[in-house]
């Protein structure tokens, strides 16, 4: 077992390491601002970031937890290959030296494997991701500090989706009106717990085992879960984040909170319930500050009134001429 408590004690904080961020937009994918991966290690940000990507938008947050003085120990990345997508949070256990190091490290070595493989279909995407999973896991262990990071990526292509995952970071996707429609289980005692009915959110909340990690990256005994391929609809809203999240929200609150309106606003209104309950609970709610990190992702749709325009234009007769 490891434990993702922030407050135990680590190794001495290193200097935080400023996001890479492309401006130009690549020549093979229109409508996305990703000409090379992005990364956000070490960060703390004081709004949600947009990207255009694949064929959607893309929204970033993330900051060490309230008052904490060592640097932020999660990680998030973005990148773009055709018209294949992976986004990931990594979140380096706290209870271990250099987890923010570790969180950067596997990050970095999924986005050499999918750069490199470039793939073009969805089954090539899958490999480059699984891949991925094992050069972060050895690029972790080579750290040789005991080093380790959860790491949970979706992989899209197109108008799909699939999910990997090693910890207890969570993916999360939701329709319009609210449907749940995947969770991934977290990889810990109370994931497990809850999965199985034997917990419920509130009681996994409060239980003495709750920073536990059962499989991480950077262990020879890492497992990847990977979920089955799912079609991404027009309006929904697929979420990753670091567990500073579910240890302060209920799902169906952070449902709520992402389902609609703009995908900046949904974030900032998730960021601002989360980053409220660390700093003052009330009575009954959970509270564990921690490192947070969210990132959210929604396809594009037509605006109504384009789609009004031209089935208006279809309803005209057909121009006889003079």
């Amino acid at each position: 077992m490891w434990t993702d408590d922030p407050s135990t004690p680590e190794s001495a904080a290193r200097p935080r390491e400023r996001r890479r961020a492309a401006r130009a937009p690549p020549a093979h994918s229109l409508g996305s601002d990703l000409s090379e991966p992005v990364f956000y290690l070490r960060a703390d940000l004081e709004a949600p970031e947009p990207h255009d990507v694949g064929g959607g938008q893309a929204c970033v947050w993330t900051h060490r937890a309230p008052e904490s003085e060592r640097p932020n120990q999660d990680g998030v990345l973005l990148v773009e290959e055709g018209a294949c997508v992976v986004l990931a949070v990594a979140d380096g256990c706290g209870g271990l030296p250099a987890g923010d190091e570790a969180a950067s490290v596997a990050l970095r070595a999924l986005a050499d494997c999918v750069s490199q493989a470039r793939p073009a279909d969805a089954n090539a995407l899958r490999a480059a991701v699984l891949d991925g999973f094992e050069k972060a896991n050895q690029a972790v262990l080579e750290l040789a500090s005991g080093a380790a990071t959860t790491l949970a990526v979706a992989a899209l292509f197109e108008d799909t989706v699939r999910t990997f995952h090693a910890g207890d970071s969570l993916v999360l996707l939701t329709g319009q009106r609210g449907k749940l429609k995947l969770q991934t289980i977290a990889h810990s005692p109370t994931g497990y717990g809850l999965e199985a009915g034997l917990l419920d959110e509130e009681s996994a909340a409060q239980h003495d085992e709750r920073n536990l990690v059962s499989n991480v990256v950077g262990s020879r005994e890492m497992s990847i879960d990977l979920g089955p391929e799912l079609r991404l609809a027009a309006r929904d809203t697929l979420l990753l984040a670091s567990d500073g999240l579910a240890d302060n929200l209920y799902v169906e609150e952070i449902v709520d909170l992402v389902r609609k309106g703009p995908l900046r606003k949904a974030t900032a209104r998730l960021v601002a319930r989360a980053r409220a309950r660390m700093e003052a609970p009330e009575e009954g709610e959970p509270s564990h500050p921690d490192d947070l990190s969210v990132l959210l992702y929604r396809r594009k749709t037509p605006r109504r009134r384009a789609r009004g325009v031209e089935a208006a234009a279809s309803r005209l007769p057909a121009d006889s001429g003079p």
